[in-house]
């Protein structure tokens, strides 16, 4: 229970501008994160369709593949073009918010001669069945990438929310109950102050009065002595 005082009011008025002040940054903030969320949900969902597109161009092309050249041939050629492939993983901020960000070094698409095998002796279908492969992992480390900056931006923006009603919903109607409640309270007091004050001074005044009344009237004889 606040002791209704003019002071815990005005610590209260204070607060209640701290609540709104902050709701306000957290409102830009969520602003600014759903804005970031938008821009990069569109080359998410783009990297989504190009990586639905091309596995199943890469898919064909394999069919291909073992038809012309026989299971032996494919997996020969697949061995020698297998490859060590380094990710690397940097953490960013946006708004303080921290994500994980995906790079590599060297991109996984190569050019047909840095393969390790002679694709000359091939047929077009295995050497684009392999260039559609690597355009795949190509697509899903970018993918990676989004997915996981869309989930954090996304678990941010709930958050944020969430703040923003507890402030607005729950803190500030309870900070200005209570500061209209103090109000009121001083406001009755004042009156009863006043009032009190104003039948202070009017008795004051009748007994000023009665006293002058009751005074002792003087006579010729009393000024002559």
């Amino acid at each position: 229970m606040i002791h209704p005082t003019r002071t815990n009011l005005f610590l209260l008025k204070e607060k209640a501008r701290a609540v709104s002040g902050s709701a306000g940054i957290l409102k830009a903030r969520r602003q600014a994160l759903i804005r970031e969320f938008l821009e990069t949900s569109r080359p998410f969902l783009r990297s989504r369709e190009e990586i639905r597109n091309t596995y199943g161009n890469a898919l064909r092309e394999l069919a291909l593949s073992l038809g012309h050249e026989g299971r032996d041939a494919v997996g020969s050629v697949a061995a020698a073009a297998a490859r060590d492939f380094a990710i690397d993983i940097a953490e960013k901020s946006i708004w303080g918010l921290k994500y994980k960000d995906i790079s590599v070094a060297e991109g996984p698409v190569r050019a047909p001669e840095e393969r390790g095998y002679d694709y000359l002796s091939t047929t077009p279908h295995l050497d684009e069945c392999i260039y559609r492969f690597e355009k795949l992992l190509e697509s899903m480390i970018d993918n990676a990438e989004f997915e996981s900056k869309l989930k954090r931006l996304g678990a941010e923006i709930l958050k944020t929310t969430r703040k923003i009603r507890v402030l607005e919903e729950i803190v500030a109607p309870d900070l200005r109950r209570k500061i209209r409640g103090i109000t009121q309270f001083i406001s009755e007091r004042d009156r009863e102050s006043y009032y009190r004050l104003k039948r202070f001074k009017k008795k004051a005044r009748r007994q000023i009065h009665r006293s002058l009344t009751n005074l002792p009237s003087l006579d010729s004889s009393d000024l002559s002595s």
